[in-house]
C-alpha cells in the first residue's frame, strides 16, 4: 500500500473515529459531571402528570393528592402545585396552599427563558380541563437542582438549518483541508526524495542529482543528508577507480621492471655457461650485473610485500631502546660500497655521542634505505649523498640529501601518496610506494615527515621522531 493511501485512510478513519468519539464523551461526561433536570425533561414530565390525572375516572380530593404525591416521591425536589382556574390551590405538595392571581402567575413566568440562567427557582406552567372545568399544574424546582449546562436550538425551517449547518461543515473542513494540504506536501517531497535516490549513480561522469529543501524539519534534515552522501559516495568512488587504475599501472610496471633485469640476467648468464667472454675481468662485471639485477628484484618483491602489508593495516611496530647513531653507521658503510666507482660524494653527519631511541630499529632501516635509494636513484645527476643526523632534547632528526635534479613544485603535494611517481611514465624504477612506506612508518612512530626541494640544487628529506 502506498503511503498517500495510507494517508487518506489514517485521515478518513480518524476523523470518523473523532466525531464518534466527541458523542460519546460528551453524552458520558454530561450525565457524569453534569447532573441535574433540563427544561426539555420538565415539561415532558408536568405533561404526564396532567395527562395521569385527566385520564383518571374519578376526579377528587383523594385521587389528586395520590397523583402529586407520587409525583413528589419520585421527584423530591420538585414542588407540585394544582390550581383551579381562579388560582386558588387546590392541593400543595409542600402543604403551603398559596392562592395566587394572575398577575402573581405573570410574574413567576416573566423573562423567560433567560430566567433559567439565573439562581431563581424555575416554574412550569401547564394547563388542564377535567369534566369541563379549567385547571392549571405548577411545577417548581430549585435552581440547584437543574443541569449546570445547557445546549440547544429551535428550527423553525430547514432553511434556518442552513445557517447553523454550514458554519460547522465549514469549521470542521478547515482543519480537514489544512491535514490535506499538509500530507499533500509531505508525500511529494518523499517522492522527489525516492525519485533522487533511484537516480543516484556514482559514475563520476554521470549527472549529480542534488535535492533542494530549505525546510528543518526531519524530511528537510533528511535531504541534507542525502546530498552530502551522494556527494561522498561519488567522491569515494572516484577514489576507489583512481586507486584501481594505479593497480593496473603498478602490474604493468612491475611486469615491465621484472622483465627487463631478468633478460640481461639470462644473457650475462649464458655469456657465462658459454665461456664466451675476453678474461676475468669481463667475467666478474657481467657477474656483478646479475647480483645488481638479482637485488633489484628482490627490492620488487620486498615492496609488493609493503603494498600487500599496507593493504591488510598490518604495519605494527615493536619498541626498544636502539643506538640509532650505530643503527645509521651500518647502513652508511653499506652504501660505502654500493657506491664505490660511481664518482658520488657520500657525506655523513652525526654528533659524537650516540644517540639512545626508542624505536622499531628494522622499520627505521627501511625508511632510511628507501630514502637513500630514491636519492641514488633520481638524484645521482648531482653527485652527492648526505646523511645528517642530529638531536635535541625533545626529536632527533634523520635528514637525507642530494643535489640532483630535484622534485618540481607541482608534485610536492603528492609525493607521498601511494604509487604516485613524478615522471608519470617508465622512467627510472621501481613502483612508487616507497615514500608512502616511508611516510607510514614515520606516522607509526608518532614522528612526522618533512620534504622540501629545489629542482638542480638540493632536495632534502626529514623525519622528525620524538624522544619521549
Amino acid at each position: 500500500m502506498k503511503l498517500r493511501t495510507k494517508l487518506w485512510l489514517l485521515l478518513v478513519v480518524s476523523t470518523a473515529m473523532s466525531m464518534v468519539l466527541f458523542g460519546y464523551s460528551s453524552v458520558w461526561i454530561g450525565k457524569a459531571a453534569n447532573k441535574g433536570y433540563t427544561l426539555f425533561q420538565l415539561n415532558p414530565l408536568a405533561q404526564s402528570i396532567v395527562d395521569s390525572i385527566e385520564e383518571q375516572p374519578e376526579f377528587g380530593e383523594d385521587a389528586l393528592k395520590r397523583t402529586l404525591d407520587n409525583a413528589h416521591v419520585e421527584h423530591p425536589a420538585i414542588r407540585w402545585l394544582w390550581l383551579n382556574d381562579q388560582g386558588q390551590s387546590l392541593y400543595d405538595t409542600s402543604g403551603l396552599n398559596p392562592n395566587l392571581s394572575f398577575k402573581d402567575l405573570a410574574m413567576l413566568m416573566q423573562q423567560m427563558p433567560q430566567r433559567f440562567l439565573t439562581d431563581d427557582d424555575v416554574h412550569i406552567l401547564t394547563p388542564a380541563a377535567r369534566d369541563g372545568q379549567s385547571y392549571f399544574l405548577l411545577l417548581s424546582i430549585p435552581a440547584s437542582e437543574m443541569k449546570q449546562g445547557e445546549v440547544y436550538f429551535m428550527v423553525r425551517t430547514y432553511k434556518s438549518l442552513l445557517t447553523l449547518v454550514v458554519p460547522i461543515i465549514l469549521s470542521f473542513s478547515l482543519p480537514f483541508l489544512l491535514a490535506i494540504w499538509l500530507f499533500s506536501s509531505i508525500n511529494k517531497r518523499i517522492r522527489k526524495l525516492n525519485h533522487a535516490l533511484n537516480q543516484l549513480n556514482i559514475q563520476s561522469d554521470s549527472p549529480h542529482v542534488e535535492l533542494v529543501d530549505r525546510s528543518k524539519d526531519e524530511l528537510g534534515q533528511l535531504t541534507q543528508h542525502y546530498n552530502s552522501m551522494a556527494l561522498r559516495i561519488r567522491s569515494q568512488f572516484a577514489e576507489i577507480q583512481q586507486f584501481e587504475n594505479k593497480r593496473k599501472l603498478l602490474l604493468s610496471n612491475l611486469s615491465h621492471d621484472l622483465r627487463t633485469p631478468l633478460t640481461t640476467m639470462l644473457g650475462c648468464a649464458e655469456m657465462i655457461r658459454t665461456g664466451n667472454y675476453k678474461d676475468q675481468q669481463e667475467l666478474q662485471g657481467r657477474a656483478k650485473i646479475i647480483l645488481q639485477r638479482c637485488r633489484y628484484m628482490d627490492k620488487l618483491l620486498d615492496q609488493m610485500l609493503d603494498i600487500s602489508r599496507q593493504d591488510s593495516d598490518d604495519l605494527t611496530i615493536r619498541l626498544a631502546d636502539h643506538n640509532l647513531s650505530e643503527v645509521v653507521r651500518k647502513i652508511a658503510v653499506e652504501y660505502i660500497m654500493i657506491l664505490d666507482g660511481d664518482q658520488i660524494q657520500f657525506d655523513v653527519e652525526m654528533p659524537d655521542e650516540d644517540i639512545q631511541i626508542a624505536v622499531d630499529a628494522p622499520l627505521i632501516e627501511r625508511a632510511l634505505r628507501n630514502l637513500l635509494d630514491n636519492a641514488v636513484r633520481y638524484g645521482n645527476e648531482g653527485r652527492y649523498l648526505g646523511i645528517q643526523l642530529t638531536a635535541d632534547e625533545q626529536a632527533v632528526n634523520l635528514i637525507v640529501k642530494d643535489k640532483g635534479k630535484g622534485i618540481p613544485p607541482e608534485h610536492h603535494a603528492r609525493i607521498f601518496e601511494r604509487f604516485y611517481r613524478v615522471d608519470g611514465g617508465r622512467k627510472g624504477e621501481g613502483l612508487g610506494i616507497g615514500l608512502a612506506i616511508v611516510k607510514d612508518i614515520v606516522e607509526a612512530h608518532q614522528g612526522r615527515i618533512e620534504m622540501s626541494s629545489i629542482p638542480g640544487v638540493e632536495t632534502t628529506f626529514r623525519i622528525t621522531l620524538p624522544r619521549t
